[in-house]
């Protein structure tokens, strides 16, 4: 197995991370990410989304997961009618270039703990935002 990480413990505390404005009023936090300077192959972050917050339709090009740590949701694939319920503890794998939504359901924010399996965030929309 190639060794991918570094060589001692990295520390990274999510408060000292910056915060990022997502369109839509969510919120993103970066906590090991390319910029961070540890050179891991995945990207883990938590984003707030607020009531009534949805995401365009995107995709990745690797595998995310997505875990609910408070609030609640669905998601689903994109052409696809079957939706997932989100909920604190449930944990939903997201396959590389399949394109996705998820919505926030109920007037609480969504909290999600999401895992790239990449060290960049990539994201392709199926369509471009008005501009």
């Amino acid at each position: 197995m190639p060794d991918n990480g570094p060589a001692t413990i990295t520390v990274i505390r999510e408060t000292e991370r910056p915060i990022v404005d997502f369109v839509g009023g969510a919120t993103y936090r970066p906590i090991v990410a390319d910029d961070t300077g540890e050179g891991l192959p995945i990207r883990t972050g938590i984003q707030t989304s607020p009531p009534g917050y949805a995401t365009r339709v995107h995709s990745h090009p690797y595998v995310e997961t997505l875990t609910v740590l408070a609030g609640r949701g669905e998601a689903w694939l994109d052409g696809e009618e079957a939706r997932v319920a989100l909920e604190p503890g449930v944990t939903v794998v997201l396959p590389a270039h399949r394109p996705h939504v998820f919505r926030v359901v109920g007037d609480e924010p969504l909290v999600t703990l999401g895992i790239h399996t990449f060290g960049k965030r990539i994201v392709n929309y199926k369509e471009q935002p008005p501009a």
